[in-house]
């Protein structure tokens, strides 16, 4: 049985200022906790539906004057989430929070009376900790309409109508609440100034958002998408990374750890860039669309199924001038999006290749919504025609079979772990590269380089 979730095995962030000291810090990081449903089947279309909802709000986020409201972090409920432990406040007090390339905003659940409505898909031990408590925090300050974080939040002309009255010189109006979208819930709240404490750092006038209510937004949030109130841009990181490892549903306590170094430190090979292949992150040319600029877009030139360029016109690999079209990196979608007119290519090759060899499962494929699907007759070594992403640079991704296909529990049906919503014209990015095919590779984000760096090792 090839397991459908990934956990996050190594998490990699280099702080060139906030601290003087050369010894880097490892912090635990955890998968959250579920219960999944003993049918694979069910796990299966859970998860195609997962992120087929994620694909949707990142590519149609809704234009606002508060830009915050088309952020799409991660589904707490879904398969695929990785939490971190943050401590704030003087005295620390301990958040759990789910990393996010594709959002902004670290937020977290906030005071005594933090309310999640319709929470009910969560395992009752999600949450490790209470909901933060700003008034036993000697650090805590909420952020006024003259801060420059709450225009991350507002924008100069929407603050210029909120606050009209506001002197920046001495102003006591505080910044006007946030309300954030989502594609299965939303949170609301106001920002704060607070102390993020790491071992033997502190890192004071953190912006974090703490969120009152939320709608199926039981655990905090830690952006680190491109907007500058995400994690990365207030620490001034120059580069994060990750590793996904492949994880079974069991109760198990194993756990990874996130590493905190200073950028000015020698970086070892081990750590470094050995054997690293690089592509730039692109720009989206659009300002019509504040979200599309907190995307980690790169440059997928091509797609190969078994040797074979599929023919995916190069136009809709990277955003146009209206700002659609393009690919993401997306550490909260759990399969790879495509939309319809780059998925069919890809669908048909694999089942011209393989046709001649396994049957169809067309029932499963409508159940699921995944496709193509096969019978392979109990053959545990299945090797389907080689799937890789040839990206701008050079750099090629060969994907191993288990991030690819998938097999159903015990049966002997296997299907591509590929999801499209069928649209031909959309739209956002065309293709959204999700969690599930990026395990078992080192993921680097070179934020000072402006490029990801990425190799096959087993997490």
């Amino acid at each position: 049985m090839f397991p459908f979730f990934s956990l996050l095995s190594l998490l990699s962030l280099f702080l060139p200022s906030i601290s003087s000291s050369p010894t880097p810090i490892s912090l635990s990081l955890h998968p959250i906790p579920q219960t999944p449903s003993q049918d694979p089947l069910h796990r299966l279309t859970h998860l195609t539906r997962a992120s087929l909802t994620r694909a949707q709000h990142l590519k149609k986020p809704p234009i606002s004057q508060n830009p915050f409201n088309s952020k799409a972090p991660l589904f707490p409920h879904a398969y695929g989430d990785y939490s971190i432990s943050l401590n704030f406040g003087t005295p620390p007090q301990t958040s759990s929070l789910i990393m996010d390339t594709g959002s902004q905003l670290v937020w977290i659940p906030c005071t005594k009376s933090y309310t999640c409505k319709n929470c009910f898909f969560i395992n009752q031990h999600t949450l490790q900790n209470p909901p933060f408590l700003p008034k036993s925090s000697s650090s805590s300050k909420i952020i006024g309409c003259s801060n420059p974080k709450c225009r991350w939040l507002h924008g100069s002309d929407f603050l210029h109508s909120k606050c009209p009255d506001c002197n920046p010189t001495n102003c006591s109006q505080i910044c006007p609440p946030y309300f954030i979208l989502y594609g299965s819930g939303s949170t609301t709240g106001i920002l704060l100034s607070e102390t993020l404490v790491f071992p033997e750092r502190r890192v004071e006038n953190f912006g974090v958002g703490c969120s009152l209510l939320s709608t199926r937004q039981p655990a905090g949030i830690a952006g680190f998408g491109r907007g500058p109130s995400s994690l990365p841009s207030q620490l001034g990181l120059t580069r994060f990374a990750y590793c996904l490892l492949s994880h079974r549903y069991d109760d198990g306590t194993n756990f990874s750890s996130l590493v905190l170094d200073d950028a000015t430190t020698r970086r070892t090979a081990d750590s470094g860039e050995q054997g690293l292949q690089h592509t730039p992150f692109l720009k989206n040319p659009a300002a019509g669309n504040p979200s599309f600029s907190v995307y980690y877009y790169v440059g997928l030139r091509k797609v190969t199924v078994g040797g074979k360029d599929v023919g995916i016109p190069y136009r809709f690999l990277r955003p146009g001038s209206d700002g659609n079209g393009g690919t993401i990196v997306d550490s909260g979608t759990t399969f790879t999006f495509m939309e319809g007119h780059l998925f069919e290519p890809v669908a048909r090759e694999f089942e011209s290749q393989l046709g001649h060899l396994y049957k169809r499962e067309t029932a499963t494929e409508s159940r699921t919504g995944l496709r193509p699907c096969f019978k392979v007759s109990g053959d545990k070594s299945f090797l389907p025609p080689k799937l890789v992403f040839h990206f701008k640079g050079g750099a090629d991704m060969e994907l191993a079979v288990s991030n690819y296909f998938a097999f159903l529990g015990e049966t002997d049906t296997v299907c591509l772990t590929i999801v499209t919503d069928g649209g031909q014209l959309s739209e956002g990015p065309s293709i959204i590269l999700g969690n599930f095919q990026q395990q078992n590779f080192y993921m680097e984000y070179d934020l000072k380089k402006e490029r990801l760096g990425f190799r096959r090792q087993l997490c």
